[in-house]
């Protein structure tokens, strides 16, 4: 996904990354590319922190956060990012704050505001791969729409009480709308604020998702794009079904009607924001 960088690696890097520079699949030249790789993350919240975390910890040497919001108490029960003395403070500082804490070396870049059809692509055009972590209709179809528009590979996720769902959406391979073609109506699926979710499941899908954006920053083994990964939770239950491009979808099907980026507040019926 990226141009590996030509300068070695340090005493330091080549010891606090060891366990991944002797795996076959990664070693040095791996390890630069996680080091050289650009990840734009939309959403600091329940799925945002464990992707933050750990593509962090990797050692992805660029990482971009995309949130609007300020940490509430009702977060805290799932969203690892932050802690109890960052309520109220915006999630982005408290984001950069907690992921320096881990890897002091990682280039942290936020955006403190909405994304939307005006912004989405002037902040998603320097990253190699957006990573969605937002819990509506509205931004998940922004996302996706200024994913494909950008050729850019979008690593998708969601949850809600004890289910998750994850893939990825590669250029040319498909898209969510391929698999959603039209949002469904306004207050038809509850959101997470209004059924609730499992404190410990987007630890579950978002560790999937930096793992499948750390497999395409690696060019190693087979991604998710394809195929949809099914969590139930309460049942402990995976399942895989096929995907496929969707000749007939609007967007990156044969006869697009889907060009560029819309007022998804009104097709959706809902206001753009983060978990």
């Amino acid at each position: 996904m990226t141009t590996t960088q030509t300068r070695p690696l340090t005493p330091y890097q080549v010891r606090r990354y060891s366990r991944h520079i002797i795996m076959p699949q990664v070693g040095s030249i791996g390890q630069r590319k996680l080091l050289d790789a650009k990840v734009l993350i939309v959403g600091a919240g329940g799925l945002g922190s464990p992707i933050a975390i750990y593509l962090t910890l990797a050692g992805v040497g660029t990482i971009g956060i995309v949130d609007f919001d300020a940490v509430d108490v009702t977060n805290l029960q799932r969203q690892i990012l932050h802690y109890n003395d960052d309520i109220g403070t915006p999630k982005v500082e408290s984001a950069v704050a907690t992921l320096k804490a881990y890897n002091p070396d990682t280039v942290v870049i936020t955006h403190e505001e909405p994304l939307t059809s005006d912004n989405a692509f002037e902040i998603m055009k320097d990253y190699d791969i957006i990573v969605n972590g937002a819990d509506n209709f509205a931004a998940r179809y922004l996302v996706n729409d200024a994913a494909y528009l950008s050729n850019k590979p979008l690593v998708d996720g969601s949850i809600l009480l004890f289910d998750g769902m994850t893939t990825v959406f590669k250029p040319g391979q498909g898209c969510y709308r391929c698999l959603f073609p039209t949002p469904p109506p306004p207050g038809e699926v509850p959101s997470c604020a209004e059924a609730g979710v499992l404190g410990m499941l987007p630890g579950l899908v978002g560790t999937i998702q930096a793992t499948e954006t750390t497999k395409l920053i690696l060019d190693v083994g087979e991604s998710l794009s394809g195929r949809l990964l099914l969590i139930d939770a309460l049942d402990m239950d995976f399942r895989t079904v096929k995907l496929r491009r969707n000749p007939e979808c609007p967007l990156c099907g044969d006869n697009p009607t889907v060009t560029e980026l819309i007022d998804y507040e009104i097709f959706c019926g809902v206001a753009v924001t983060g978990d």
